[in-house]
């Protein structure tokens, strides 16, 4: 699907442009991040720059693919999330208004900054821009290094702290939705690798599921902090197959048909080691698929039924 005809319709370059920068903590266990946000004041050379690049990544989104754990998108794609599945609100709220007490007021309080948000107003609508900080807005890090300009056909000591703002994006939020274009740096500003992580430990501690395997060492080491096998774990418990016993007996009985390599004790549980893992993940998210034509079989990334 295009995007929204009316974030198409937008008008990034008359609206007003405000800079954000957050820093975040906490989210561990469960619990909601903390962002502490402040605004800053900019140039107007500035903000014609920010409004150039974020109207440059709306104009090369060409359609929206619907979000989910495995869905991957392209330089051409976003990823559609509506934004209460997330801590997006949470961010955007505390851009509402730039009161003087959250204004940046010293070096200290951009040092070590999260992300940021490139906040665009018009006709009183928001539209915000978000990417998490590289290198040079952690404090740590400029310690390691000698800034310098060229000046006068040679270098020269820079004692000015600068920090880079980049021409990408990793997601946009706009209204109840939010377009994802860099999905890793979108999860750790909103925390959703945090949620893997409490969704696989659940699903670890799940009688139904535990009840499938001889032993879970192999599973739980094969997936480790990996946010990729997070992520299909988090699947695996959406999806929910494994609470199926049909969809677990044509399992055991059509696995080495469509060539999965996994095996099984004399009580029909599966016995995982960290080779046949990636196999045994395939199987339980449906993952293993057989053409109708070729009678190939393949190993796609996301399925959706068609009814």
């Amino acid at each position: 699907m295009p995007l929204p005809q009316n974030l198409l319709d937008y008008d990034i370059t008359n609206a007003s442009v405000t800079v954000w920068l957050f820093k975040k903590s906490g989210g561990t266990g469960g619990t909601v991040p903390n962002y502490n946000g402040r605004w800053i004041t900019t140039t107007d050379a500035l903000d014609t720059a920010l409004r150039t690049a974020m109207q440059t990544q709306r104009d090369q989104i060409e359609e929206t693919i619907p979000f989910s754990l495995l869905a991957q998108n392209n330089e051409a794609s976003a990823l559609a999330i509506d934004t209460l599945e997330t801590h997006a609100p949470i961010v955007a709220e505390k851009t509402h208004a730039p009161l003087q007490d959250k204004a940046v007021r010293s070096l200290q309080q951009i040092q070590n900054t999260s992300f940021y948000v490139i906040r665009l107003v018009h006709n009183n609508i928001p539209l915000l821009g978000v990417r998490k900080t590289d290198t040079t807005w952690q404090s740590k890090k400029r310690r390691m290094k000698i800034d310098v300009v060229f000046d006068n056909e040679g270098l020269t000591l820079d004692e000015q702290p600068a920090f880079s703002l980049s021409q990408y994006l990793d997601f946009f939020i706009f209204g109840e939705q939010i377009f994802v274009l860099n999905k890793s740096n979108f999860e750790s500003v909103l925390h959703y690798k945090a949620a893997h992580e409490e969704d696989f430990a659940a699903l670890r501690s799940q009688d139904e599921f535990a009840a499938l395997f001889s032993d879970m060492t192999a599973i739980q080491t094969y997936v480790g902090t990996n946010k990729i096998h997070l992520r299909r774990a988090s699947a695996i418990r959406q999806k929910g197959h494994y609470l199926d016993e049909e969809f677990m007996q044509r399992l055991r009985a059509g696995f080495a048909r469509v060539g999965l390599n996994i095996e099984f004790d004399n009580n029909g549980r599966i016995v995982p080691t960290i080779d046949t893992c990636p196999d045994i993940f395939q199987a339980l998210l449906d993952h293993r698929l057989t053409s109708s034509f070729s009678e190939t079989n393949y190993d796609v990334q996301d399925a959706t039924p068609i009814i």
